[in-house]
């Protein structure tokens, strides 16, 4: 059984506490790591002070080297740390693998953007006291980050808070989900080969009582939470003077309207429905069918929606596994038991065993119920028609307090352009599942779903700060 190291201020340490972390489809402990108390908390912040000079001061050139570096070990360790992360999480070795393989990405994202931080220019001309004055405006590091990242993509979600943080010259700690901490402490190994400063990566798996002291502690600048909409909301609370960026997931709606071609909407649809199990802030939950096409597209998803490969996530055909652990299957199924006895009706699924649930497909589904106006993180989508009219369908998806990002099917540019302009949403996705995410893309959502927004160069703005020099 592998012993996994936790990575603060440049060394790989232990603790007196040990963690064990289990194959989540087996349920068997296959490693273990260690949790990082008060005084590795301490050293880790008082390492990134250390290194804030030093991070500060490293060329565009420099960063681009870690960066780059750091993103094709990814790719060239991608089987087996997808291995890992698959186990971990449950994660299909298929998407298991591909998030490795955006995990690189982004780090090669990153390499580019840290060479093109922002500058700007301003003629200061404008009043009459202006006369003969200039302003040149640069952009400097915010300071210590703290990034605390979800079980659900444990390796890319992360990745969005370390990389922009280089690229910046921030020194950030984060702290990654109990639950699936290895695959970033398989990437700390890799990032101790750069030569970062030391300090300027510190990757720690904690406790909520201890991980809330990246939220309390003053001396931290900008906190980078991605997680549930209570827990975030309460953390911005916590959280003093620092600047706060929070994703907080949804219950993404698509639209479906009959100018599209049916199979292929429903093809996309199965992906954006139960890939991981629904686990994903952009799970595909609330699908709005236009009038005429309904009883089309319903036929034909949940005939292929009974059709998908449950088993072991290790299996390269399985495409729907187990949800992270039995009490979030619990959950899930009490909110289908709850909406059938408020009228839902099942057209497939709605089991459970152990933490697996099968993926279900639910009809007749009010506003009030869970599974439609809460975020429902598992395999469970409504299934609903519109009477044709965009508006109508644009009225329904808006019915939320989430606002992350819509998948549109439409081949009316009409159509798409009220929806792009009317709904209340971060991103609107054409003839895509709102599941689609580049990692170069603003990314993030309005109303409860959060607060700022990631994608590698939006997040690297938010983790500099302007300074003006007047002359």
């Amino acid at each position: 059984m592998e012993e996994y190291k936790i990575y603060c201020n440049g060394a790989f340490i232990t603790s007196n506490q040990r963690l064990e972390v289990t194959d989540k489809f087996t349920g068997q402990v296959f490693a273990t790591t260690f949790l990082g108390d008060v005084s590795i908390f301490e050293k880790a912040v008082n390492g990134a002070l250390m290194a804030r000079s030093a991070c500060k001061e490293l060329s565009s050139f420099e960063k681009f080297k870690a960066l780059s570096f750091i993103a094709g070990e990814l790719e060239k360790n991608k089987l087996r740390l997808g291995t890992i992360l698959c186990q971990e999480s449950a994660k299909p070795i298929k998407y298991a693998i591909a998030e490795i393989e955006r995990a690189a990405q982004t780090f090669l994202i990153a390499s580019e953007e840290c060479k093109r931080l922002p500058k700007e220019y301003i003629s200061l001309d404008w009043s009459p006291g202006g006369r003969n004055k200039e302003g040149i405006i640069n952009y400097f590091p915010i300071g210590i980050v703290a990034g605390i990242a979800p079980f659900n993509f444990p390796m890319n979600l992360a990745v969005h808070k370390l990389a922009p943080a280089i690229a910046a010259g921030c020194p950030i700690i984060l702290k990654p989900a109990s639950s699936t901490p290895l695959s970033t402490l398989e990437l700390a190994k890799i990032i101790a080969k750069t030569d970062l400063p030391r300090g300027a990566v510190s990757i720690i798996p904690m406790n909520r009582t201890t991980g809330n002291l990246l939220v309390t502690d003053d001396r931290i600048n900008l906190l980078s939470f991605t997680g549930s909409p209570n827990i975030g909301w309460e953390l911005k609370k916590q959280s003093g003077k620092k600047k706060v960026v929070l994703e907080l997931g949804g219950n993404a709606g698509v639209i479906i309207s009959n100018s599209v071609d049916v199979e292929q909407a429903v093809t996309k649809s199965l992906v954006g429905a139960f890939s991981y199990s629904g686990q994903i802030c952009i799970h595909a939950q609330r699908f709005f069918v236009h009038e005429h096409i309904f009883e089309l597209f319903k036929t034909s998803f949940v005939e292929k929606t009974k059709r998908l490969n449950y088993g072991d996530p290790l299996n390269p055909e399985t495409e729907v596994s187990v949800v992270i652990d039995e009490d979030n299957a619990q959950r899930i199924e009490s909110w289908i038991q709850e909406a059938v006895s408020s009228g839902a009706e099942i057209l497939c699924g709605g089991k459970r065993d152990g933490n697996y649930i099968e993926p279900t497909v639910l009809t007749n589904v009010g506003s009030a119920m869970k599974v439609y106006s809460e975020e429902v993180f598992g395999p469970v989508i409504c299934l609903e028609k519109y009477n044709g009219a965009i508006e109508d369908a644009v009225k329904k998806v808006n019915d939320s307090k989430f606002g992350l990002q819509c998948g549109v099917f439409t081949n009316k540019i009409s159509e798409l352009d009220f929806c792009y302009k009317h709904l209340e949403v971060g991103g609107v996705i054409h003839n895509e599942m709102p599941t689609l995410r580049f990692d170069q893309m603003p990314y993030g959502g309005i109303k409860e779903s959060g607060l700022g927004r990631e994608g590698v160069k939006y997040a690297i703005v938010d983790m500099l700060e302007a300074k003006i020099l007047v002359k």
